[in-house]
């Protein structure tokens, strides 16, 4: 059982780094409590990990990739729309409404859930779970994504504390919708060039819209400072 523990760890902390899983941790992680996130994503690793030990070690079955992948497409379009709206509803970045633990628990929880399945860290721990202790795999799959995601989640609790509030659900939002485009037509339609070309699209869009915005922010603020320096007053 520990052979097989440290080596689900070792092989799932590996591939975790660098995958979709670490940047919707991080996007969490950029408006949520970094305790909250991490529940999250411990109680979903569990889920998932147990499917993949059910089905490696005692079914030998395979999951049916395109609807899972269709189903977390729409969930992240969903949660895109959300995090807009959250980001909306307030007045200034001091006052955008986070939403409460209890529904972003589940948010998490639900979008890794629907990621991870059939993921290249799933069909690891079901091939593992084939050959070694259904335990140990289960525990170490479990431990070793959330020790990579652990990472993730500092470094959006990180610049959690150094951005403004608005712009981190807005960022949030549009990372959530270029998931929610890639799972959708890569991962459930199979079009890989459309997808590359629609999220590319999609970003380079939001960096130009965001640029903008800027660019405006500033001419304001610089036509602010020159009225507030002319006035009588200041004289």
């Amino acid at each position: 059982m520990l052979a097989a523990t440290l080596i689900s760890l070792g092989v799932v902390f590996v591939a975790e780094l660098g995958d979709k899983s670490q940047l919707i941790t991080m996007t969490y992680a950029l408006r949520h409590r970094w305790w909250v996130v991490l529940s999250g994503v411990g109680i979903a690793a569990f889920l998932v990990h147990g499917v993949s030990v059910t089905i490696g070690h005692f079914l030998g079955l395979t999951l049916p990739e395109k609807p899972i992948a269709f189903a977390a497409a729409i969930a992240f379009l969903l949660f895109a729309v959300w995090t807009w709206r959250e980001g909306r509803s307030g007045g200034d970045d001091e006052n955008v409404r986070v939403a409460e633990p209890r529904y972003v628990l589940f948010a998490v929880i639900s979008s890794f859930v629907l990621a991870e399945l059939g993921d290249k860290t799933m069909l690891a721990t079901v091939a593992l779970a084939s050959d070694n202790n259904w335990a140990g795999v289960w525990l170490g799959a479990t431990l070793g994504m959330v020790l990579a995601d652990g990472v993730a989640i500092a470094a959006g609790a990180l610049l959690h504390t150094r951005l403004p509030e608005r712009f981190l659900h807005i960022l949030a939002s549009v990372l959530f919708l270029l998931f929610g485009l890639w799972m959708l037509f890569d991962a459930a339609l199979g079009l890989r060039p459309v997808a590359i070309a629609v999220t590319v699209t999609v970003a380079l869009s939001a960096i130009g819209a965001g640029l903008v915005r800027l660019r405006r922010k500033r001419a304001n603020e610089s036509a602010r400072q020159s009225r507030v320096e002319s006035s009588p007053e200041s004289a």
